[in-house]
């Protein structure tokens, strides 16, 4: 029978980080990369800039440990408005990589193969930067698959359905101990009314019955927000946000932006040793 001292909380970390647009979010993973941690990067936000800069500012010797993967589908004019050029590929195409790792680089020709984030292990975070465009283009996804009649009407409820049952399952395998690796899922925050009358702050989902389901699959959940003018990292829950954290007596009731991240790790994870990837493949092709 296993025991605690076996668990999975032991190795790696699973966090939900929560803020509005432009708290900070993106930019403060640099405190990641100092601490020595290789960042894998599903990026959907195209937002990668403020990163690129600070760990060019503070630590450009580690600027080789953030690899990234932009994953967004194209847009065009239409007669009816703004929509997707050809058919939409960047919620499969996430999916492959969250399966294996491995792409054609564009400028070089060659082949990269980093197996399996499930297999990176303690000294690699992947992150999925955001949860917002990812939901989105799981939407975008399920509405383009979608039965439709004659007149090119289809169900839209049918539609929302299948992209929050396709969201919940990933972030529930991503939560799962078959991941053995640190998770960061960065969100964006929407107000919901409550049936009691009140209102509280959860990560913006596929339409609004998803978006409570999101906190219950991660053992850590943080909130960035502006407190007089000074950006932090909150750890404490309150009347608009319940939060968690697997350490909280390790932890102050609010970090700084500027060196949260590492500390949060810190309280939960041994310094990384980095080790040479087990799963990289460089193939240069003709």
């Amino acid at each position: 029978m296993p025991s605690l001292s076996a668990h999975q909380s032991n190795s790696f970390t699973k966090l939900l980080l929560l803020g509005d647009a432009k708290s900070g979010k993106t930019g403060s993973l640099v405190s990641l990369v100092k601490a020595g941690y290789r960042l894998r990067i599903l990026d959907l936000d195209n937002l990668l800039d403020i990163l690129k800069y600070k760990i060019i500012e503070e630590c450009p010797d580690k600027l080789d440990n953030v690899e990234f993967r932009s994953v967004r589908d194209k847009y065009k004019p239409g007669p009816g408005g703004t929509m997707i050029d050809g058919k939409p590929k960047a919620w499969t195409e996430s999916l492959k990589l969250l399966n294996n790792w491995k792409y054609t680089d564009e400028a070089s020709g060659e082949e990269i193969d980093y197996g399996s984030p499930a297999d990176w292990g303690t000294d690699t975070i992947l992150v999925i930067d955001s949860l917002s465009r990812w939901c989105d283009a799981a939407y975008d996804f399920h509405e383009a698959i979608i039965p439709r009649g004659k007149s090119g009407d289809y169900d839209g409820r049918a539609v929302y359905g299948n992209a929050q049952d396709d969201v919940e399952k990933q972030i529930a395998m991503l939560m799962s101990n078959t991941i053995r690796t640190n998770v960061i899922v960065i969100a964006h925050g929407t107000y919901m009314d409550l049936p009691d009358g009140t209102k509280k702050i959860f990560p913006q989902g596929v339409g609004q019955k998803l978006s409570p389901k999101i906190p219950q699959y991660f053992p850590n959940y943080v909130r960035y927000k502006n407190k007089s003018g000074k950006r932090t990292i909150q750890l404490e829950s309150d009347a608009m946000i319940d939060l968690a954290n697997t350490r909280p007596n390790a932890l102050n009731k609010e970090l700084p932006i500027e060196t949260g991240l590492a500390d949060f790790f810190a309280a939960l994870r041994d310094t990384p040793v980095q080790e040479k990837p087990k799963s990289v493949t460089l193939i240069r092709k003709a």
